[in-house]
């Protein structure tokens, strides 16, 4: 069992941040409720390291989240941000009150003890980011501080006789310029780590665990053409070859020629996969439905459905294996031990099927599947491909979705996707895609009036979806994809843009 860091999490929303940034140093991280630590099986575990998370509550409430600190502390080094910092000192004897004024963003270390080794290589001036309503006013016995801001009397601390510090910033967000330093500090400096977790490692290690864990058995996958199910297929093809079984499902609202290409792409690799077109049935059954969640669910349930059949017709298949990555499984379960969304990509299969769940993937977040990828061989198309709603282009279509909508959004997408590719500006937006509007305009086309459809563009600039801007495009790009549908697709007469940020707005329209 690799070593790891254990990250406590009490409702932070930069916690799987924290993850990832211990994962890029080349240490394995993982992410746990703050109720399910195992205490006392550090060793067993082969934990080197705990830090404790942020949280949106304050320590002193009667509901905030407590853990056994004494189980823990004087076994393994610990850090802890923010929320976790201040329930140390709250706990251990020090007080935490409201801060006079709220601490939120940007915020500058004026004194720093680069003796100790936290701080190491920090320098007075250096950038952190604050974002918390309470502050400590005092610290428990024995403690000190190590550095602080303008504002904040303890930004950070330290305890004198055990292996223990705490930061009232947040090291794990991008606008902390030293934060990484403190990270690494950490993980490396104080608790060891030796920094060999990595791509080719990850691959060797779960190829032989797929080999002991499936034996011969046979192995189901659905595929979507999405990077995280093509990545699973791929590394479990090298595990255990043609006994695993891709069905790639083709509900008939993929982005023109997406099919075929992703089939083509799938031959190379060698996966031993069917596709089966499954359109007349998907259309049939939104025949006259607008509402965007009686759509997903249609889209869902034909799915099962097709996806069943199908696979019923492979003999001895005992494991559904599935694209399931990390911020799945750390989002599927709240703090709280309440499933609050299933992240299953397949859900909803028969009983009857009784199949063994295979999720390769589990343990990595998106640009670690993105790397692992490109290890294995996959063509960067889809590898770099942006995010694409399961649904496909049924939720890009505002109201009842019919196979002539589907093929003009077809045409419309495809001449914007084609165009950020041949300008350079595909790889520099999170995610890009065209709406099929449901109204129509007034417009002039040679002598003729015409009365036609409008389409929306739609780009966005993000690092993880939770929040996203919209991306400022050149207006030159953006006139001659104009032009360029407008002339091109039949039906349609105007093209917006849409500058809505996130939030408020979401980045699909449905």
């Amino acid at each position: 069992m690799a070593e790891k860091i254990v990250i406590m999490d009490f409702g932070s929303q930069t916690t799987q941040l924290i993850g990832r940034r211990v994962r890029e140093l080349g240490i394995y991280s993982e992410i746990i409720p703050y109720h399910s630590y195992p205490y006392g099986q550090e060793k067993e575990e082969n934990i080197i390291g705990v830090i404790l998370s942020g949280s949106p509550l304050s320590v002193y409430d009667k509901d905030a989240f407590r853990i056994q600190l004494d189980r823990i502390l004087g076994r393994v080094p610990v850090l802890g941000i923010c929320y976790g910092a201040q329930l140390m000192a709250f706990c251990l004897g020090g007080a935490v009150e409201p801060a006079p004024s709220r601490e939120y963003g940007r915020a500058r270390l004026a004194e720093v003890d680069t003796t100790n080794p936290l701080m190491a290589g920090i320098t007075p001036g250096a950038q952190v980011w604050m974002s918390h309503g309470d502050t400590i006013t005092a610290l428990p016995e024995g403690f000190h501080a190590i550095a602080s801001t303008g504002d904040v009397r303890y930004a950070a601390f330290a305890a004198g006789d055990m292996p223990v510090w705490g930061v009232q910033f947040h090291p794990e967000v991008f606008h902390s310029e030293c934060g990484k330093q403190i990270l690494e500090n950490f993980a490396v400096g104080i608790c060891g780590a030796a920094c060999d977790w990595s791509t080719e490692s990850f691959i060797d290690s779960t190829v032989a665990e797929l080999r002991r864990t499936l034996g011969d058995d046979k192995v189901v996958l659905g595929l979507s053409g999405g990077v995280d199910s093509t990545v699973a297929a791929v590394l479990l093809a090298r595990a255990i070859g043609d006994r695993l079984n891709c069905i790639f499902v083709d509900h008939g609202m993929l982005r023109l020629g997406e099919f075929d290409e992703v089939m083509t792409e799938y031959r190379r690799l060698g996966l031993n996969v069917k596709g089966v077109d499954a359109s007349e049935k998907f259309f049939s059954d939104l025949a006259g439905v607008t509402d965007p969640e009686r759509k997903r669910k249609i889209i869902g349930a034909d799915f099962v459905e097709v996806f069943d059949q199908e696979a019923c017709r492979i003999e001895g298949v005992r494991w559904l294996a599935q694209g399931t990555i990390y911020p799945d499984c750390i989002e599927s379960l709240s703090i709280t031990g309440t499933v609050i969304k299933s992240h299953h990509n397949v859900g909803g299969l028969p009983e009857r099927m009784n199949l063994k769940i295979c999720e390769p993937l589990r343990l990595l977040f998106k640009d670690e599947v993105r790397a692992v990828g490109r290890a294995l061989g996959i063509d960067e198309k889809l590898i770099g491909r942006h995010p694409f709603p399961g649904p496909g282009l049924a939720v890009r279509i505002l109201g009842d979705v019919t196979r002539e909508k589907v093929s003009v959004l077809q045409q419309a997408d495809h001449i914007f996707i084609q165009g950020l590719r041949d300008s350079g500006l595909y790889d520099k937006v999170w995610q890009a895609g065209t709406i099929l509007l449901p109204v129509q305009s007034v417009g002039v086309m040679g002598d003729e009036r015409t009365y036609e459809r409008a389409v929306a563009l739609r780009a966005v600039t993000s690092t993880d979806a939770m929040t996203a801007d919209w991306a400022h495009l050149p207006y030159e790009f953006l006139a001659k994809v104009s032009n360029e549908i407008i002339n091109k697709v039949r039906g349609v007469n105007r093209v917006c843009y849409d500058i809505s940020s996130k939030p408020p707005a979401t980045i699909e329209w449905e």
